[in-house]
């Protein structure tokens, strides 16, 4: 999509602060961190939310968790993290380009959102 900020970071239009790259997702610093470490998870190819990805491209979502799970703790998730991703109005998800959040690197609250 032409006008979606997520797809200019994954193409390499707007520069971001990669922490991993492959054919199929990007793994970037989040500019705005809720956690001592916030990534986001993007795939390279546009769905808009998480169920429209697991529909179309099963494998790509597949592709991802592997990812996440084989980098997690060169990331600093060796303590645990929380791998949450918004869908939706009601869900906050102000970006309509799945991406994935990972936060950790310390205690996070009991409380989520």
């Amino acid at each position: 999509m032409n006008d979606c900020i997520f797809c200019k970071i994954a193409n390499g239009i707007i520069p971001s602060q990669k922490m991993y790259e492959d054919e199929k997702m990007i793994i970037i610093k989040d500019i705005n961190p809720q956690a001592k470490l916030h990534y986001l998870a993007i795939p390279k190819e546009h769905f808009c939310d998480i169920t429209e990805l697991s529909k179309n491209s099963p494998e790509t979502l597949t592709h991802m968790f592997s990812v996440i799970a084989d980098k997690k703790d060169e990331l600093g998730f060796k303590d645990g993290m929380r791998v949450i991703t918004n869908v939706g109005e009601n869900g906050c998800q102000s970006v309509k380009h799945i991406h994935i959040h990972l936060l950790g690197g310390e205690k996070l609250s009991e409380k989520m959102g």
